[in-house]
Formats: structure tokens, sequence, C-alpha cells
């Protein structure tokens, strides 16, 4: 079965409140095991519109990695970031 991805591109506007969203967002993730694979590091873009920061999170399927965008839980926190940064994030199921 294929993996699920959620990746997600951020552009932080405010630090110190965005701390608060992945203090409060990494236990949610891991109830759905998902396990991180990128959380910030060094990047480039080469093509198309520039975040400052990529995340990229592994699930053992899509069903999973979409049951956790939707969790209401997530949805809650997801507002943090949601006022704290400009993001764009992307399901996907892999091959």
């Amino acid at each position: 079965m294929p993996k699920g991805y959620i990746i997600g591109h951020i552009t932080v506007k405010n630090p110190e409140e965005y701390k608060e969203y992945v203090r409060l967002d990494t236990p949610i993730i891991e109830s759905y095991g998902g396990r991180p694979i990128v959380r910030g590091g060094t990047g480039e873009v080469p093509e198309g519109e520039a975040f400052d920061r990529h995340v990229v999170f592994e699930f053992d399927d899509y069903a999973q990695a979409k049951a956790l965008y939707n969790d209401p839980e997530y949805q809650r926190v997801a507002e943090i970031r949601r006022k704290n940064a400009n993001s764009m994030i992307v399901l996907v199921e892999g091959v």
C-alpha cells in the first residue's frame, strides 16, 4: 500500500507563537503514525513561490494523512499556524 505524506511550505510571521503550534501539533501527528522526514533545515527554491520553511511527514498510508489533517483537534491547533504564518499544505499519496 502506498504511503501518505503531508507536505507543508511555510513562512512564519510570528516565531514565538508558531512555536506553540509545533509543540501542540507534534503529539497529534504522532498519534496518527506521522513521522517527520523533513522539518525545517536549509533549503532553496529554484523555481516557484518561495516559503522559508518546509516540512514533510510520512504516514503508513494516504488515509492516515488525510484523517490527521481533518481531525478536529488538529484543525483547532492549525488555527495557531494560520494566524502566525503563511502556508501551503499538500496531502499526497506516495508511489
